[in-house]
């Protein structure tokens, strides 16, 4: 999971909630310390926060065919809110043994001491993503693994498309194209371009700009440039001219609503959008395109969580065996035909692209994708980010930037 409706649950269909207090006989997670402390059968304890019935089922499924194979016990609790309960946990000193990790967050655990880094247990860990693999590593080792991959797409509803006069030849592949067919999609009560006023989505045009909020490493502020001045006027002027809106100005909450709805012709979304388009709004057909290229080429976004280990885990060794099970080629894709997901093994995605052809410009869009901020306490700088973005129809892309910039390199010295 990953975007606003990915990274905070809302970038998925709907959030299961459920309780992670009285999980076991002290309240908290795991064993007693003399469970922990035998030899013998693991029994171990995993939180996730959940897309839906069919995420949660397929984990349950997978943990269930782990614990058969080496004789443990695996119960599988389903967050209402991760990091919350996460942070509680540590703080209480009794986390689970697994768990989702969200990007925005991985870099505040990393640094206290909360995960146990694995990345060398794993020896094929050079399989996975190259730009997760660095989105998750702390002081240069790999600290956990990406559970899967998501990027993003332009999703055209093509019954709308038709009925505005476009062919497949007027896709676009630019960002004049874009704002040219945007134009001509709005009439009625459909807007060309519909999307979340977050950067997990506006990003991209940063990318396809060549700008970025930091820069490669990590290691210094990159927000305030030329670039990135572009991305957000280029956007700020589709928005005033009516040519696109967020979810919100189209009464919808998220891209994937607004496009099944019909309010919006085109909207810029991830994989987890087959899904819910699936399974809310089976008879709207659509085609996923890749993002227009801007000035410096093409450029989407990536998104994960990776696979956490808890540092004060009893079961370290059995976690890291029952990751590589949940990890494998064959189980990622068992998650995604279950629930949307694409893998984060680069040698799988051949495999997910060969099985789901219409998941083709996701799939494409790993080689030019921009992986997440991880820097300890950035979450609340991105927050403060996203809060600006909302007024960039009338605000000023500069003063955007600028705050951006600061906040972010106020954040760079906390967390030297």
């Amino acid at each position: 999971m990953a975007p606003t409706r990915t990274l905070a649950a809302a970038a998925c269909a709907a959030v299961v909630l459920g309780a992670v207090t009285g999980c076991s006989s002290s309240g908290g997670f795991g064993d007693s310390p003399a469970q922990q402390a035998s030899g013998g059968k693991q029994d171990l304890t995993v939180l996730i926060a959940t897309s839906g019935d069919a995420e949660t089922a397929a984990v349950k499924a997978a943990t269930a065919d782990w614990a058969a194979r080496t004789g443990n016990t695996v119960t599988v609790q389903i967050a209402s809110d991760i990091n919350q309960q996460l942070g509680q946990a540590f703080a209480g000193g009794n986390p689970p043994d697994l768990f989702y990790v969200n990007s925005d967050q991985f870099a505040n655990y990393a640094k206290g001491g909360s995960l146990y880094a694995y990345g060398d247990k794993i020896p094929d860990a050079s399989d996975f993503s190259g730009q997760l693999r660095k989105a998750f590593s702390h002081e240069g080792k790999l600290t956990c693994l990406p559970k899967d991959s998501s990027t993003l797409g332009l999703a055209v509803n093509t019954t709308l498309w038709q009925q505005a006069g476009l062919t497949e030849a007027d896709y676009p592949t630019t960002w004049q194209q874009l704002s040219d067919v945007a134009a001509k999609l709005t009439k009625g009560g459909v807007t060309g371009l519909v999307t979340t006023p977050d950067y997990q989505r506006l990003g991209a045009f940063m990318k396809q700009a060549g700008g970025w909020i930091t820069s490669p490493e990590q290691t210094a502020m990159t927000a305030d440039t030329p670039a990135d001045k572009q991305a957000l006027e280029y956007v700020q002027s589709m928005l005033k001219a009516g040519s696109a809106k967020y979810v919100a100005d189209v009464d919808a909450g998220w891209g994937g609503e607004a496009l099944g709805k019909g309010k919006a012709a085109m909207t810029i979304e991830g994989n987890w959008l087959k899904g819910a388009m699936s399974k809310d709004y089976p008879n709207v057909p659509y085609k996923v395109l890749p993002l227009p290229a801007g000035p410096a080429g093409q450029g989407t976004l990536v998104f994960s969580n990776c696979w956490g280990i808890a540092a004060k885990s009893k079961h370290q060794a059995a976690g890291v065996d029952l990751v590589k099970h949940l990890t494998s080629a064959d189980q990622q894709l068992n998650f995604a035909k279950a629930f949307g997901v694409m893998p984060s093994r680069t040698s799988t995605l051949a495999a997910y692209a060969a099985a789901y052809p219409d998941s083709k410009a996701w799939v494409d869009g790993v080689a030019h994708a921009q992986a997440p901020v991880t820097i300890a306490g950035f979450n609340k700088v991105l927050t403060q980010f996203n809060t600006d973005l909302q007024s960039l129809r009338t605000g000023d892309p500069a003063t955007i930037l600028g705050n951006l910039q600061r906040n972010g390199e106020q954040a760079l010295k906390n967390a030297q």
